[in-house]
């Protein structure tokens, strides 16, 4: 367990990973804020108070390279969660956290502790 709670955006089109994504996430303590298939959803969810996403390159709609630009934009951390190769991924955003499908649960875990920002400690 962290010791923290991360509001955390999901994108990914397969339900079935979808639902376990948001259930690994949900039994450590965070809070899945919204769980879309499509880019549209994505960039509904994009003002939405995030701390960091997980993102599937190819959804409904294409790949999610632009919502990944518009994260960074808002300076919202986000990994790629992808059955794709990381050279895949353009160079502009080869900095961000790619998780291997079929992913484990404790890498995922640690890859979201790792892109999280932690709380500040109180005084």
């Amino acid at each position: 367990m962290m010791g923290f709670a991360v509001r955390i955006l999901i994108l990914e089109d397969d339900p079935s990973i979808a639902f376990d994504l948001q259930a690994i996430l949900e039994d450590e303590g965070h809070e899945v804020v919204s769980v879309v298939s499509s880019l549209l959803e994505a960039y509904r969810h994009l003002d939405d108070r995030l701390d960091c996403a997980l993102l599937d390159i190819d959804v409904v709609g294409g790949k999610s390279f632009g919502v990944a630009e518009a994260l960074l934009e808002r300076h919202v951390p986000f990994a790629f969660v992808s059955a794709s190769r990381p050279s895949d991924v353009p160079e502009s955003l080869r900095q961000a956290a790619f998780i291997a499908k079929p992913f484990e649960e404790r890498t995922l875990l640690q890859s979201v502790g790792d892109i999280a920002p932690r709380p500040l400690p109180c005084h």
